[in-house]
């Protein structure tokens, strides 16, 4: 609020998607997926059969998003989440699969992705990595 003069607005449409590999490692050779006990989780990947569904997770972030839009209108906002939500929304606005694979995400520590609208039309999806060199 001192920096901008704005409050921000908490919105449970943008919350961490929920699932049963929370705290796990689960990018690279030292993957806890790797562990055969972690396999069942795995059974439906497409849905995810670990926690909440992609089509649920992109729903809803495309009500914040929308949501966002029209508060701001001609001006941007903001919505900070984390990576799942923002990956489904972003995967949603390329209209790309919403199934995917986790360690092929284009989503990193302090990663900006970026929907333009023209009016209420995605015109373009755009991501930067400002803080990649720290």
């Amino acid at each position: 609020t001192a920096v901008t003069g704005l409050d921000p607005i908490i919105d449970p449409d943008v919350l961490e998607a929920g699932n049963s590999f929370e705290g796990l490692h689960v990018r690279g050779w030292d993957s806890d997926l790797w562990n055969p006990r972690y396999w069942p989780r795995l059974r439906r990947p497409s849905v995810p059969s670990w926690g909440e569904p992609y089509e649920e997770i992109a729903d809803r972030m495309f009500t914040a998003i929308h949501r966002a839009r029209e508060a701001a209108e001609g001006r941007e906002a903001v919505i900070v989440t984390h990576q799942l939500c923002v990956v489904a929304a972003a995967r949603r606005a390329r209209d790309l699969p919403l199934a995917h694979n986790p360690a092929d995400r284009q989503c990193d520590l302090s990663s900006v992705t970026s929907l333009v609208f023209l009016g209420d039309t995605i015109v373009e999806v755009r991501y930067a990595e400002p803080a990649a060199h720290l």
